[in-house]
């Protein structure tokens, strides 16, 4: 009987797990069901919100100044290697080409929008720019061709004034040529009947279709420090930068723009500042300070991005808009950086490189003229040098700071038969260090890129060289006018001097500040000790018995060289010294007046003297002993691989450490006064 239950017992009991492991698999897949539902709609959702980004990439350059081929040095430049130790030069127009094309390229297979934009200073700096004198317009039409959706005007597009600039983007087919690369200047106000304005060479705002009922809102700003030295912008004037973007922001959005998109040529701190001032603005593209930002900066809700400048890098940054939340997200990841280095491993795009050779042919033409023959190709070795001739910090003396003024002095005064007292040169028209080439040697475009800026009134490229003479009272005014340049006004305007030394303080620049004017009182007295070389050739390094004591003596002249530019600033000069007034003079003592100025200008080659081309005859004429190229270079002395002790600040008790001490004293014989009278 047990056995029989039992087995009965048993079959019940295998029916009964039978139903159980029947209910447990339906249930195993109703939760399998349900968890497959559930990731669906969860994946469902994820995809949705995906499919309501919408993703762009916004490709960026900026300070591009003319440097249509790799720099630094161009003398390195070999194309036929992609090896960064036989070739380590950087930039050009040919890499950035073929750069923006492959990022294009793939972009274009995820159906990805490309927007590429310039952040101003395309020309100005190296020889290329010269071109835009000839009535060409090499910089922007290279833009062009690549493949530029914006550009913007900053303050090296008026180094020839606002007439020749308009000439230039005539011959770059605007204003047609907007339909494909936009020139922006929203800030910038021509006089109604200028070019400019009445041909409608520039636009003020643009914006662009990214996506299907998405859109991009641009305009630009030429910032406050880039029009301070902004070298001739004749009657342009220029509107307050955040009033300008408040009143662009407001008309982009209502034009129904979804982000606003500033490209300034203003500078990383004032860019930082439009961020804080000004809202709804989504990206800054900027540009002006030659700063490689390889993160971008977030002030507020506002991204910051700027690529450097000469086109070392290639700026690149991936993009995604949420559409529900309204708000735009940064997606570059550790493949893909922000700046793409523009070096040799990166191969020329062959059209461009063809185009950029037809132009460097039209620019030794050029060479050719101006030099009676004399240099044939830009790439001509002018000197040798085993060492930088370094030009950095701008607001210190410098090699490239004595280098520069040394052959103003002693080219100017072999032209004129004239012994030269004192040159100067400003350190913002030193633009770069004088490099030298993996062989040692210098050619004429690296030297002359340093100091190619400007025009003078003979239509050539340059700044003209002046010559003039001052008492040695306005002599010693003009070192105190130098200390407060640099004070008040910053690297740009520090004056680099030859032919002379001299020590200063610079905390006794400025004695205080007028209370309610914001006005400084300066002491002038800021300069402590100053002498004058009356050797020849190049001044020592140390003191000796070659350099006589300035004295401020008012009866006796000194025979000066500037540049046009430096000497345009004589009437801000006599504006910080109000109690002194500067009276150019020939020298014979004859004053005159500073509309006169062309009488002052160096004749040569029945043209003016160039800046530039005292440097290089300067630099080919140094001596030749151990030169390996059978005396065709100059070879550049060590003397200007350091400091040379011309400009020398000191440490004494300052006028304010005076002012002070006496108030303290006074009110001590105050209190001592006081006391007795009350004992």
């Amino acid at each position: 009987m047990r056995k029989i239950f039992f087995i009965t017992g048993g079959q019940g009991m295998l029916q009964s797990a039978k139903k159980t492991k029947v209910i447990s698999v339906m249930l195993f897949i109703l939760i399998i069901l349900s968890f497959s539902v559930t990731f669906s709609s969860f994946w469902g959702r994820v995809n949705q919100v995906r499919s309501e980004e919408i993703n762009f990439t916004i490709l960026h350059t900026n300070d591009e100044h003319s440097a249509l081929i790799p720099h630094s040095p161009a003398v390195d430049h070999d194309p036929l290697t992609d090896d960064p130790e036989m070739d380590p030069t950087r930039g050009g127009f040919a890499r950035l080409g073929s750069a923006a094309a492959d990022i294009r390229a793939r972009k274009e297979e995820k159906q990805e929008p490309v927007f590429l934009l310039n952040a101003g200073d395309f020309i100005g700096g190296s020889l290329f720019g010269w071109l835009s004198l000839r009535n060409q317009a090499p910089e922007l039409k290279l833009l062009q061709e690549i493949g530029y959706d914006v550009a913007v005007i900053g303050n090296h597009e008026f180094d020839y004034g606002p007439d020749i600039l308009a000439d230039y983007l005539r011959e770059a087919g605007y204003p047609e040529a907007h339909d494909s690369t936009v020139i922006l200047a929203s800030n910038v106000e021509p006089p109604v009947d200028h070019p400019l304005s009445a041909e409608n060479l520039i636009r003020y705002t643009q914006i662009m279709e990214v996506a299907d009922e998405f859109t991009m809102g641009l305009f630009s700003l030429v910032g406050k420090d880039a029009v301070e030295v902004m070298a001739d912008s004749g009657e342009v004037s220029f509107t307050d930068q955040h009033q300008t973007a408040h009143r662009k922001v407001d008309f982009l959005k209502e034009q129904g723009a979804d982000i606003i998109v500033a490209v300034t040529h203003s500078g990383v701190q004032e860019d930082k500042e439009l961020a804080r001032e000004v809202e709804n603005i989504d990206l800054i593209v900027g540009g002006h300070s030659h700063t490689p930002l390889y993160e971008p900066l977030q002030v507020d809700n506002t991204i910051i991005v700027q690529a450097g400048a000469y086109l070392d890098y290639l700026g690149q940054l991936e993009l995604a808009y949420d559409v529900e939340e309204q708000k735009l997200r940064i997606r570059n990841n550790d493949h893909t950086p922000f700046l793409i280095p523009l070096d040799s491993t990166v191969q020329p795009e062959p059209q461009i490189a063809e185009l950029i050779a037809e132009y460097q042919q039209e620019l030794n033409n050029l060479i050719a003229e101006m030099s009676g023959g004399l240099y044939e190709d830009v790439m001509d070795p002018v000197a040798q040098s085993d060492f930088t001739i370094r030009s950095y910090p701008s607001a210190e003396e410098t090699p490239g700071g004595n280098f520069v003024p040394d052959a103003m002095r002693l080219v100017t005064e072999e032209i004129t038969g004239q012994q030269v007292d004192i040159a100067v040169q400003a350190s913002g028209n030193i633009r770069k260090n004088i490099i030298p080439g993996r062989e040692g040697y210098i050619a004429l475009y690296d030297l002359v890129e340093a100091v190619g800026l400007g025009l003078g009134s003979d239509g050539y490229p340059g700044y003209p060289v002046v010559s003039v003479y001052f008492t040695g009272r306005e002599i010693s005014y003009i070192l105190e006018v130098a200390v407060l340049l640099e004070e008040l006004m910053g690297d740009h305007y520090f004056l680099q001097f030859s032919g002379l030394y001299y020590d200063y303080n610079p905390a006794d620049a400025v004695l205080m500040q007028l209370p309610f004017l914001n006005i400084p009182l300066p002491t002038t007295r800021a300069v402590k000790n100053a002498g004058i070389y009356r050797g020849a050739g190049i001044q020592p390094a140390a003191r000796n018995n070659e350099f006589e004591i300035l004295k401020g003596d008012e009866n006796k002249l000194y025979h000066l060289v500037t540049d046009s530019y430096i000497f345009s600033f004589l009437p801000l000069a006599e504006e910080m010294l109000p109690q002194v007034e500067f009276t150019p003079r020939f020298e014979d003592g004859t004053p005159l007046s500073m509309s006169e100025i062309d009488k002052l200008k160096v004749e040569f080659r029945d043209r003016e003297l160039k800046v530039w081309e005292t440097v290089v005859m300067y630099a080919d004429s140094l001596s030749r002993e151990d030169s390996e190229m059978n005396n065709r270079t100059g070879v550049i002395p060590d003397y200007y691989s350091a400091q040379a002790q011309r400009i020398n600040k000191v440490q004494t008790f300052g006028y304010q450490n005076w002012l002070i001490l006496t108030a303290v004293l006074f009110a001590a014989a105050g209190a001592v006064v006081i006391w007795r009278h009350k004992s």
